[in-house]
């Protein structure tokens, strides 16, 4: 099975992917690209994952005249910018060491032990330069069947990062069935883990939040949210019962999903505090 669209294809690209495999490392695409261009939705971001260090990407691409920007040098990443395209390339990793925010990380010659590190299993897709497709955990009918399923242990992967409590239900708003449901399994393992929720800053918590909202019909996933306890936990007193009929009106007049106005509708305390919105997005969800 092969991945298409004019994104892979492009040369800046392709010439990105030659300069790292010019002495015999892989690059393959891996994320959103290949998840987004498997359900033919638009690809934004390019990421590439390689077995060469980072140093050795940086001195590979500078080689070839690609500008290289160590963005995240000490883990693992680099963006490599050609004809004004970005492409972050990072290092197969492992985890070494959790603490539920950030990982101390090694890094792997292994994509398999770089799949295995990754949150959800439509996230660990992975296509060769050619668009060859590579499954090492087996994610595609996940994906097909637009199934948001944790990797391996979804206590254990939760463990890893607080915030991946949250993003299942922005990645279920955004890729899942809403009418098949939602994992048993990560709804449990989200209900249970509630209290390390705490650990996580503010502003990662807003920004994730706010991407979910912006999702055409978030309503199902933040109903998923105060089932589990997690809308309480992050915003406590909201109540998403207007959010429904709200998307629904949004929709009769033609509005475009607008995250602030649906925020908005949850009501409940000081949203500005618990998110960490900036003084204008805070405005205007006073306002709203």
């Amino acid at each position: 099975m092969k991945v298409t669209g004019t994104w892979l294809h492009n040369p800046a690209t392709q010439a990105v992917c030659a300069a790292i495999m010019r002495e015999g490392a892989q690059a393959l695409f891996v994320g959103g690209c290949v998840r987004n261009a498997l359900l033919q939705e638009q690809v934004s971001d390019i990421d590439i994952a390689t077995d060469a260090p980072p140093d050795t990407v940086v001195a590979l691409a500078r080689s070839a005249g690609i500008k290289a920007v160590p963005t995240g040098i000490d883990h693992g990443t680099v963006t490599l910018v050609n004809d004004g395209i970005a492409h972050e390339v990072t290092t197969f990793r492992r985890d070494v060491e959790t603490d539920g925010r950030r990982a101390v990380v090694a890094f792997s010659t292994r994509v398999e032990e770089d799949a295995a590190r990754r949150d959800f299993t439509m996230n660990a897709l992975y296509a060769r330069p050619d668009g060859t497709l590579l499954d090492p955990i087996g994610g595609l009918p996940d994906l097909r069947a637009r199934r948001v399923r944790f990797i391996g242990d979804a206590t254990a992967r939760i463990r890893e990062d607080y915030l991946r409590s949250l993003r299942f239900f922005r990645f279920h708003a955004w890729y899942g069935d809403p009418m098949e449901g939602m994992d048993a399994e990560a709804l449990a393992a989200i209900a249970g883990n509630l209290d390390g929720v705490g650990k996580v800053s503010r502003e990662r918590i807003g920004a994730e939040m706010l991407k979910l909202l912006a999702a055409p019909d978030p309503a199902p996933a933040v109903a998923g949210m105060r089932s589990t306890g997690l809308l309480a936990q992050i915003l406590p007193g909201t109540d998403d019962r207007a959010l429904g009929p709200l998307i629904a009106t949004e929709e009769q007049l033609g509005f475009a999903p607008d995250a602030l106005r649906r925020l908005a509708a949850l009501g409940g305390g000081d949203l500005s505090d618990a998110l960490r919105l900036s003084r204008a997005q805070a405005r205007q969800v006073q306002d709203l």
